[in-house]
């Protein structure tokens, strides 16, 4: 089953949406900011999944002229956030619960074999600067306890210290793989946000893989982190994609 702007989004009246569209200028170039706003909106769900992206507003909105909104739309569908509807044009990719499942799995795979491989390999440098990025992310994580969406500083934080995790790996190919999963999954991440109920302890979970990793305990640290990406799998799914059972009666 799809979730598009059509169907599951509405129905879930808590799911509140901000506008965090930006207007700054990023990039160095038209293009390259146009296709940077628009990857921003689609990941923040301003451009909501399955949404229709018309050229005419798409150009009020970004300032771009066609070519340089096709081009960059054509690089977002490269990217799986974008689906190209040959003649009809282009709308947000769905999302779905297939695909969640899947792109969960191919991350856990990916994400436990970097993980053991940095622990592993991992000298006096990694570890400082795993901690010196656990230590950062724990900051600004006291700060908005509470919040239930994370700000753009927090998910450049998050990003550093995961990958600080994985640094050690040794690997340019399953760097390069993981990578493209932890971004292909921003989208449900913030999703994530946007349908919890309570906030997240995430501070004691990122500690509790950091203290594994530097522990030299890869059978925790695996475990850890699979948990970790599954929590948010988990709540995306019982929020958006509830089993038919628990439907069936609505």
């Amino acid at each position: 089953m799809h979730w598009e702007i059509s169907k599951g989004w509405r129905a879930v009246p808590d799911l509140r949406l901000v506008d965090t569209r930006s207007r700054a200028f990023v990039g160095g170039t038209l293009a390259n900011d146009v296709l940077h706003r628009l990857r921003e909106d689609i990941v923040s769900c301003t451009l909501r999944p399955g949404e229709r992206l018309r050229f005419e507003t798409l150009r009020e909105i970004y300032g771009a002229s066609f070519s340089t909104l096709r081009e960059a739309l054509s690089r977002l569908s490269s990217e799986n956030l974008v689906a190209a509807e040959g003649q009809r044009g282009f709308s947000v990719a769905p999302i779905s619960r297939a695909d969640l499942l899947d792109l969960t799995d191919a991350r856990v795979i990916i994400e436990r074999e970097c993980i053991a491989r940095s622990i592993r390999h991992g000298d006096k440098k990694w570890r400082s600067a795993l901690l010196s990025a656990f230590h950062r992310l724990d900051r600004i994580e006291a700060d908005e306890v509470g919040q239930l969406v994370d700000s753009g500083e927090w998910e450049a934080l998050h990003s550093a210290f995961h990958e600080a995790l994985v640094a050690c790996s040794g690997s340019a190919i399953l760097m390069e793989i993981r990578a493209g999963l932890f971004e292909r999954a921003r989208r449900y991440r913030r999703i994530s946000t946007m349908v919890r109920r309570l906030p997240r302890k995430k501070s004691a979970e990122h500690r509790a893989m950091m203290e594994a990793a530097l522990a030299g305990d890869i059978e925790t640290a695996q475990n850890l982190i699979a948990t970790h990406i599954r929590r948010t799998a988990d709540n995306v799914l019982q929020a958006m994609f509830p089993p038919l059972e628990e439907t069936a009666g609505t």
